[in-house]
C-alpha cells in the first residue's frame, strides 16, 4: 500500500507554487484530506465489512489509487492536486481489511507488529525506490509516483492471494482474545460511551502523534537535507531498518504474555518510554550533543514504540481485557480518522501560522511538545484503565457471589 502513497513525497517540486503555497503543500493537504475522510468512513465500512469482501476491496481500492497517481501525471497543474486526493481517500481503508485477518489470535502482537514494523522500512524503501527512478531512469516528479506504484502491483496481488489463505481463528483463541464480530451503529456507541473518557484522552494523544508522525514522513526529504543528507538515497531506508527491528522484536515479545490486563498495562508501560526517548534525544541534538543520524534513529523509534500500538494490538488487548463483542477495527478507525485531522492541522499551521519557522527547526519543537503532552496522557490513561479493569472486576465477583 505505501508504494501506491508515499514516493510522491521524496520530490521536492522545487519552485512550484499555487496561490503562493509550495505545491508539495498542496499535494499533501490532498492526499491527507483524501485519506482523513477514508479513515471516517472505514469506522462504519472496515466494522460492518464480511470476510467475502476482503480481498475484492483490497485489489479494486489500490488499483483505483494507481489510476489517480497515473491521472497525476497526466493531469497539467493545478488541477491534478485533486489527483491526490482521489488517490488517498481508497488507500485509507486498506489497513483496516489487512489487519482484519490478523486479530483476536494468539500471536496478534507478533502479526501485527510484524505488519506494523514493515510499513515503518517500506514507507523509506519505497521513497528511495521513488528517487532512484528519478535518478536512475530520469523519470519526472509527476511520473515517479505512478511508476513506482506500477513495479509493486504484481506483489500486491500475491500477497492478497497469501492474505486469504489464513486459517481462522481457533475456538481457543476466541476463548483468549474474544470472539471478533461485525458491529452495528448502536453496538459502537455503545463501546464509545462504556469507555468515553479514557478514549478520549488516547484519540488526543492519537492526534499528536499522527501529526508527528505524518510530519516526519510527509517531509523527510527535506528534513534530511537540512541535516546534510542531500546526495543519500538510501539514508530514507537505512535510518528505518533500526527503528523497524527494535519495535519488531520489543513489541513482539508482548505477545507472550498470556494476561490481557498485564499486556495492556506493559503498553502503557513502553508508550511512556517512546515519549520520553523523543524528548531527550532531541534535547540533547538540539544541544549538539547527540548526531543527526541518532537523533533521527532515537525519536524514530520513540515515535513508532508509541504509534504502532495504536495501529492494531493496543485495542486488540483492550477488546480482550474487558470481553468488548466486537472488533478491533472500529477503534482504530475511530483514532485514526482524528489522527489525520490533527495532521492536516500541523500542515495549515505549519504553512500559514508558522511560514518563515524552518522544517527543522519546526520538527524539533514539535518533538519537545509531544514529549510532554504524549508522557501526560498515558499516565492518566494507565490509571483510568486500572480503574475500570477493578470496577469490571469487582463487579463480576458480585455477580458471581449472587449466582452462588
Amino acid at each position: 500500500m505505501y508504494a501506491f502513497r508515499k514516493p510522491f513525497s521524496v520530490a521536492t517540486f522545487q519552485d512550484l507554487t499555487f496561490l503562493e503555497i509550495d505545491y508539495k503543500i498542496w499535494l499533501i493537504l490532498s492526499q491527507v484530506l483524501g485519506y482523513m475522510l477514508s479513515k471516517f468512513v472505514g469506522i462504519k465500512v472496515i466494522s460492518e465489512m464480511k470476510k467475502k469482501q476482503r480481498v475484492p476491496y483490497i485489489i479494486g481500492l489500490i488499483a483505483f489509487a494507481e489510476i489517480a497517481l497515473i491521472l497525476f501525471a497526466v493531469i497539467p497543474q493545478p488541477f491534478n492536486i485533486v489527483c491526490l486526493f482521489l488517490n488517498g481517500f481508497p488507500l485509507g481503508m486498506i489497513w483496516g481489511i489487512v489487519f482484519s485477518y490478523l486479530e483476536g489470535r494468539r500471536f496478534t502482537e507478533i502479526l501485527g507488529i510484524a505488519l506494523s514494523s514493515s510499513f515503518i522500512v517500506s514507507s523509506g524503501f519505497v521513497k528511495s525506490v521513488g528517487k532512484f527512478t528519478m535518478d536512475q531512469w530520469e523519470v519526472s516528479e509527476f511520473w515517479m509516483p505512478a511508476v513506482t506504484g506500477a513495479l509493486f502491483f504484481p506483489f500486491l496481488l500475491l500477497f492478497a492471494y497469501l492474505l486469504e489463505q489464513i486459517p481462522k481463528p481457533t475456538k481457543e483463541e476466541e476463548k483468549l482474545k474474544s470472539k471478533r464480530v461485525r458491529l452495528s451503529h448502536k453496538e459502537r456507541k455503545k463501546i464509545f460511551l462504556r469507555f468515553a473518557f479514557g478514549l478520549t484522552a488516547l484519540i488526543l494523544f492519537y492526534i499528536a502523534l499522527t501529526a508527528f508522525r505524518d510530519f516526519r514522513d510527509n517531509f523527510s526529504r527535506e528534513l534530511w537535507d537540512a541535516l546534510g543528507y542531500e546526495e543519500s538515497a538510501g539514508i530514507y531506508t537505512a535510518s528505518e531498518i533500526p527503528i523497524a527491528f527494535g519495535v519488531l522484536v520489543i513489541l513482539g515479545l508482548l505477545g507472550f504474555i498470556k494476561s490481557n490486563i498485564k499486556a495492556l498495562y506493559t503498553y502503557h508501560y513502553l508508550i511512556f518510554l517512546g515519549t520520553l526517548s523523543i524528548g531527550i534525544s532531541t534535547w540533547f541534538f538540539s544541544k549538539g550533543q547527540l548526531s543527526p543520524v541518532w537523533w533521527m534513529i532515537i525519536s524514530g523509534f520513540g515515535l513508532y514504540i508509541s504509534y504502532v500500538p495504536f495501529n492494531c494490538i493496543f485495542f486488540d488487548r483492550m477488546i480482550a481485557t474487558f470481553k468488548i463483542k466486537g472488533n478491533s477495527g472500529f477503534l482504530i478507525y475511530l483514532a485514526d480518522s482524528f489522527g489525520y485531522l490533527g495532521s492536516m492541522a500541523v500542515l495549515l499551521y505549519k504553512n500559514f501560522g508558522q511560514p518563515s519557522l524552518s522544517w527543522l527547526n519546526f520538527f524539533i519543537k514539535a518533538a519537545l511538545l509531544l514529549s510532554v503532552f504524549g508522557s501526560a496522557v498515558i499516565v492518566v490513561s494507565f490509571f483510568y484503565f486500572k480503574y475500570k479493569f477493578y470496577k469490571s472486576q469487582k463487579l463480576q465477583s458480585e455477580i458471581l457471589a449472587f449466582n452462588e
